[in-house]
């Protein structure tokens, strides 16, 4: 059999991306030339013939009939106010003002019995801090000025607290070591009995002792503002410790 051999320069495969090229060149230039090409609108207007109205337009006026309106209805006839006429000789009662300027030299005498002397109430705000109170109430065993007595009021309350706090409730509630906060507020109401009490605490048996201490302080001697007993508002801000 005869072997063709193919000349590897006369093969078109060789040429493929050329005419790729060549033909991709011409279609766009074929889309330019179409994007660009401008037409115009031929005049038609030599072939219209011309409109003549052969009749007048008519407009049909419609015909309305006259009514006759009734005549409106007759209003009352008003009445003149009479006017009396009267004469000279008619005596008229005059009424006399009398003056209610009073008389230099005439003397006014108020008696003592007719002045009342009328007391506004003080309104005395209750629920005052401790730290504006101008009597603090009195813890019992507490002596001094206002100063020391205020001293002395929360010497003893924290003295109190720590007498009946049970540390080993915070090893019970399985606190983790170390210092722990406890806010406590309450009130001493105007008879020296402690009466709302409010607690913050880590954990909320350790805030119903707290509560339960508090509410167990002994009566004292309600605090004064403008030397009326008044309720006070306490703040007693407590520390504990919580070892390992």
């Amino acid at each position: 059999m005869l072997n063709i051999k193919k000349n590897p320069k006369l093969q078109l495969e060789n040429y493929s991306k050329i005419f790729f090229q060549i033909g991709l060149a011409l279609v766009l230039f074929i889309i330019y030339i179409s994007v660009e090409y401008k037409s115009f609108d031929t005049d038609v207007s030599s072939n219209l013939g011309a409109v003549t109205m052969t009749e007048e337009l008519k407009e049909d006026i419609p015909i309305v009939m006259s009514q006759e309106l009734p005549p409106p209805p007759q209003s009352a006839p008003v009445l003149m106010e009479q006017i009396k006429v009267v004469e000279d000789d008619v005596k008229i009662e005059e009424s006399i003002i009398e003056s209610t300027e009073t008389d230099e030299t005439k003397a006014v005498v108020v008696s003592n019995k007719e002045i009342v002397e009328v007391r506004e109430v003080e309104e005395i705000v209750e629920d005052i801090p401790f730290v504006l109170i101008e009597d603090v109430p009195v813890f019992p065993g507490c002596k001094g000025n206002n100063a020391a007595l205020k001293k002395c009021f929360s010497d003893k309350v924290t003295e109190f607290f720590g007498k009946n706090f049970n540390p080993s409730l915070t090893q019970e509630l399985g606190l983790s070591p170390g210092k722990k906060k406890i806010y406590v507020v309450f009130k001493i109401n105007n008879k020296g009995k402690i009466a709302t009490i409010n607690a913050r605490a880590p954990h909320p048996l350790l805030e119903k002792e707290v509560v339960r201490i508090i509410g167990s302080l002994p009566d004292m001697k309600p605090g004064r503002q403008r030397g009326m007993p008044v309720t006070v508002t306490y703040s007693l801000p407590i520390t504990i410790m919580v070892e390992e």
